[in-house]
């Protein structure tokens, strides 16, 4: 039997068959049907690094389908090379659930609460090797509906792999298929099979010079609530985390 949470082994999904049937199922089926249930907006496509080395997406998180419509914005080759932070005490608990969790999103497990140096390294590991990290610094679906305060792991993510950050912002997922979120100002109204979805990608940020990790954490949060103001149109969205 598999070993389940952070030790449940993900490296045979990135394989040469796993990856072709990964490929299928996002890209004939999942991702085609993601684009065909939503009007999937996306912008800032040209702010993504297509050069440079690794890449870590940060994203505020609403609804497990989140994972899907990054995917479904990012374009194909870089898709290709990306792996998803899974919560381990969420999608790693059964060897079913954590078996498809990697096969079809190239799924690692990750500690959501802190910063876990176990399966950090295997984060690091993976960007040194040139694949690029989807991750939801809330450490969850936010309970209530405003976004969350975020951990720290991407800063630390990016100082030891030297990987770019890209502030990402999705909004309409917790009204698409609402039953998928969390917070009751999603689940509370009628299940969309239609909905509206915009992903953006903000401009890139590297660590400075100098830069401690708590300063740059406070970077990329504050970019992807720009990011989220830009793309609401609310000049006072996620206010209560301005500082």
């Amino acid at each position: 039997m598999a070993s389940l949470g952070l030790d449940f082994p993900t490296e045979w999904s990135r394989s040469l068959v796993p990856r072709g049937v990964r490929r299928v199922l996002l890209g004939a089926i999942a991702l085609p049907l993601t684009r065909r249930l939503t009007s999937l907006s996306v912008r800032g496509v040209e702010n993504i690094p297509r050069h440079g080395g690794p890449l870590i997406f940060t994203a505020n998180h609403t609804s497990h389908l989140d994972t899907p419509l990054a995917l479904a914005a990012l374009p194909g080759a870089l898709r290709r090379r990306t792996v998803v932070a899974a919560a381990a005490d969420t999608f790693f608990t059964k060897t079913r659930t954590a078996f498809i969790t990697v096969l079809t999103v190239n799924a690692i497990p990750i500690e959501r609460h802190k910063v876990n140096r176990r399966s950090a390294e295997q984060a690091i590991s993976l960007l040194q090797r040139g694949w690029h990290l989807i991750i939801y610094p809330e450490g969850g679906r936010t309970p209530t509906g405003p976004m969350l305060e975020f951990k720290g792991g991407p800063a630390y993510l990016a100082e030891r792999s030297d990987a770019t950050i890209v502030p990402t912002f999705i909004l309409g997922a917790g009204e698409w298929l609402s039953s998928f979120a969390k917070a009751e100002m999603y689940t509370s109204q009628p299940r969309r099979w239609r909905s509206p979805v915009t992903v953006a990608f903000g401009p890139p940020l590297r660590q400075e010079e100098g830069e401690n990790i708590r300063r740059f954490g406070q970077r990329i949060q504050d970019a992807v609530v720009a990011l989220g103001r830009e793309v609401t149109g609310d000049p006072t969205f996620a206010h209560h985390l301005d500082h």
